[in-house]
């Protein structure tokens, strides 16, 4: 087991409040940093991603041959592609199930479910494929496509270390500027998180990671980088505080350069996102002297973050049938909120008591 550390505990602060906007409407839903920023979790999530798959690289898998790293990267890809289909499929039975109970038919159109019960033969293959995926359920799909370019991340990193950040800027420009996203089927669409635009993030993070090139200039000049990032934060907060967003006739082509599109990522909710990273590196340690049993629930979450989020997105379309049900009251939205933190942290101890040794 880690100790707490830094990628854990953001990532469990990101898995937490990710569950709570996952319940729209709730009224706890307003606390969240999302309402005063121009980014959300879903950004420090993938950031994370990033910075962990580096810590991975140069960590365990250091002395791995080529192939070996190859394995194990994919490995966890598949891992993550099993994840999403499963919780996919109990998404789609808990809202069958609402629907026999309830006698609420409207509820097998709740969030692009409706194909999986009209259409289900094509619907399943989408499914399998990656192509149709259900709201809320559509991050996992992007964390598939990142981690199974791991080890072209992870290899370009050994011998092509200059390359990698200039090829995934190139990606992420081309993408905003042709408008380029992968298609969904049988539903026809494009993919709510474009991994065209969002693996910059993801590279991002794995480069800031590393303790030399990038990583090691942000490190040295973290004082200078946190001063400019604090007026972009503000500037930032402002903004969505008063819910403004550019009107996209109001720019020319290519317009997702000047939007606040979270599908392409577009520029603003990216520096926006990078500046709230600068401005809060560096503050677990004092979190953590300062609150030390809630860093560690947090640090907890963030070691087991996939079967974390895993549970956290059942429990909220729980919550949202749960709602539906009950209404939106402080006082059922506060069970909701506490029962979810709760059973998040027993799926994170008992994914690490899984793990220890017998005794002999």
């Amino acid at each position: 087991m880690r100790i707490p550390n830094e990628i854990d505990f953001w990532r469990g602060f990101a898995l937490l409040t990710i569950f709570v906007n996952h319940v729209p409407g709730l009224y706890f839903e307003r606390f969240t940093f999302r309402n005063v920023s121009l980014s959300d979790s879903a950004e420090l999530f993938v950031f994370l991603a990033g910075c962990a798959l580096r810590k991975l690289v140069e960590g365990p898998a250091s002395g791995r041959s080529k192939g070996a790293l190859i394995l194990r990267l994919e490995s966890r890809a598949l891992r993550v592609y099993v994840a999403q289909t499963v919780i996919t499929e109990i998404a789609i039975a808990l809202l069958a199930a609402a629907t026999i109970v309830l006698d609420a038919p409207f509820l097998l159109d709740w969030h692009n479910a409706s194909a999986v019960f009209n259409d289900p033969v094509r619907a399943h293959v989408g499914l399998v494929l990656l192509t149709h995926q259900l709201g809320y359920f559509n991050i996992l799909p992007l964390y598939v496509v990142l981690m199974a370019c791991a080890p072209l991340i992870a290899l370009t990193q050994r011998s092509a270390r200059p390359l990698l950040l200039p090829a995934s800027l190139a990606i992420y420009i081309g993408a905003l500027a042709f408008g380029v996203n992968f298609p969904t089927w049988p539903v026809e669409g494009t993919w709510f998180f474009n991994p065209l635009a969002w693996q910059l993030i993801f590279i991002l993070g794995f480069v800031v990671a590393g303790e030399d090139g990038l990583g090691a200039f942000a490190r040295r000049h973290h004082r200078i980088l946190r001063g400019l990032a604090l007026p972009i934060v503000v500037i930032g907060a402002g903004a969505a505080i008063m819910d403004f967003s550019p009107a996209p006739i109001e720019f020319p082509a290519p317009r997702l350069f000047f939007m606040f599109d979270k599908t392409f990522l577009s520029p603003a909710r990216l520096i926006h996102s990078m500046a709230l990273m600068a401005l809060f590196a560096g503050a677990f340690a004092t979190i953590r002297s300062w609150l030390p049993r809630s860093s560690a629930f947090l640090s907890l979450l963030g070691r087991n973050s996939l079967n974390v989020f895993c549970a956290g997105s059942i429990l909220s379309l729980t919550g949202q049938i749960f709602r539906f049900v009950y209404g939106g009251h402080v006082a059922t939205d506060a069970f909701i909120v506490i029962l979810g933190f709760f059973l998040m942290g027993l799926v994170a101890w008992a994914s690490e008591w899984r793990e220890k040794p017998l005794a002999d």
